[in-house]
């Protein structure tokens, strides 16, 4: 058998590049690749496709590993249940569900019913559930939706009782947390400052805690 021979895209080093935090120099030779929009980077971004996805997506074996990693992750999965109000909560996925199912119990006893399937959000699956969070007497339901796998959220809210949508957005929102008060007047977030026409990622500028 032969080995296959690979040519591995070259990384411009760039030797000027230093950065000094409180005199101590650092060089940092490769920090170009922080603008994903430059030229530079697509260009060798591109490369990297072009080396890596032909051997992937020629590998033998490939299907296999897929099939049986597909049969081992197919099993019901549960979570802890919860109490919010006079109701219980938990979490349900049949095996291969993309996404949790959220059920909801009148009592310990009772039939479960879906209470929130984001499965059902988009017909292709690219609106993702990344939070939720029940106020404490189920005033109130917030959920964080992200679209095509990206880690910005908006945040949206709900009437537990009814399921009708409430007018409040909040947008920006990202690697969040979500607390509501006691006696659910206010929630807690993180959300971050408009980018103002920069790329996703070449703003630095650090979250912000909201109420």
């Amino acid at each position: 058998s032969s080995v296959m021979a690979f040519r591995y895209p070259e990384a411009r080093r760039d030797l000027n590049q230093v950065d000094d935090y409180h005199g101590t120099k650092i060089p940092d030779p490769y920090v170009w690749l922080e603008d994903p929009d430059s030229p530079e980077t697509m260009a060798f971004v591109e490369e990297q496709n072009q080396l890596t996805m032909p051997y992937l997506e020629g590998c033998a074996v490939r299907a296999r590993f897929q099939q049986r990693l597909t049969e081992l992750y197919d099993y019901p999965k549960f979570s802890c249940p919860y109490k919010r109000g006079s109701r219980y909560f938990y979490s349900h996925n049949a095996g291969l569900q993309n996404q949790d199912v959220l059920y909801v119990q009148d009592s310990l006893d009772a039939p479960a019913s879906v209470f929130f399937d984001p499965n059902s959000l988009s017909e292709d699956g690219t609106v993702a559930l990344k939070m939720g969070r029940l106020s404490e007497e189920c005033e109130y339901f917030a959920y964080g939706l992200s679209s095509a796998g990206s880690d910005w959220v908006t945040l949206r809210f709900l009437n537990p009782v009814d399921l009708a949508p409430l007018p409040d957005v909040l947008e920006r929102v990202k690697f969040s947390c979500l607390a509501w008060t006691h006696d659910a007047r206010g929630i807690f977030y993180n959300c971050y400052p408009p980018q103002d026409g920069k790329a996703d990622g070449q703003n630095h500028a650090p979250a912000r805690f909201w109420f």
